[in-house]
């Protein structure tokens, strides 16, 4: 990030840190900075042209979030995202992604639901041109009208938290032609099932679809991405 946007409301310290804190987090989950590696006040103030102070507050929420940690008198040290902790956001929000497709099935509007349907079809075409960039756009907004049609803040705020946790390794991972085609007609299939207004199969598809798109991380790169074993690899051992 060269030009740091700089046309803030300097009195507005929050919009600041929350600036500072959304890239750094940015950078952490896309492997720019690695696990261990020490996190500098000044260095990075530096680069996103702000004081000392919205930086250390970032910090302060990154460590809430476990993504650092903040040695007293030391430094502020990446711990990131580890394939574990992959496992675990799949395993809840496969369960979550099942209550935001039953929601769905009671809220989504007609606006929306064409666009579900439209964005099915494009995958479709993209899927058989080979086009594996924006398949990858089109699941990534698939689950964004998801979270949309749910009408819950909350529950919207938290999917879309998991989702930037692991879209470093979902980048690669579903960047293959089978994967791609299954996704897609694993999407396609909720989509028929929240048009059709049975709210149960959504919610029973959605959380196999999350299942699903884990197994084949672990297949497909998991632990080359994160350098770890998960405990699927050592049970096949």
């Amino acid at each position: 990030m060269t030009n740091y946007d700089k046309k803030y409301d300097a009195d507005d310290k929050y919009s600041l840190r929350g600036r500072v804190f959304q890239k750094l987090r940015e950078d952490i989950l896309s492997g720019r900075y690695k696990e261990h590696e020490e996190l500098k006040e000044v260095a990075i103030g530096e680069e996103l042209g702000v004081s000392r102070t919205p930086v250390r507050e970032a910090f302060r929420q990154l460590e809430l979030e476990g993504l650092i940690r903040i040695v007293p008198n030391k430094g502020a040290y990446v711990t990131g995202i580890t394939a574990k902790d992959v496992k675990d956001i799949y395993m809840i929000r496969s369960l979550l992604e099942g209550l935001c497709a039953r929601l769905a099935t009671e809220k989504i509007s007609k606006e929306q639901m064409e666009e579900m349907e439209e964005n099915v079809y494009l995958a479709d075409f993209h899927e058989e041109k080979g086009h594996l960039d924006q398949i990858a756009e089109l699941d990534n907004r698939f689950h964004d009208i998801l979270y949309e049609a749910c009408d819950s803040k909350l529950l919207e705020h938290t999917l879309r938290d998991f989702h930037r946790y692991v879209l470093r390794v979902r980048q690669k991972t579903l960047a293959t032609n089978t994967r791609g085609r299954a996704s897609n007609d694993e999407h396609r299939k909720i989509m028929e099932a929240i048009k059709a207004g049975d709210a149960e199969l959504a919610e029973k598809l959605a959380n196999q679809h999350m299942i699903n798109a884990y197994d084949n991380m672990v297949k497909n790169g998991l632990k080359e991405i994160y350098g770890e074993n998960t405990e699927e690899d050592t049970d096949k051992k």
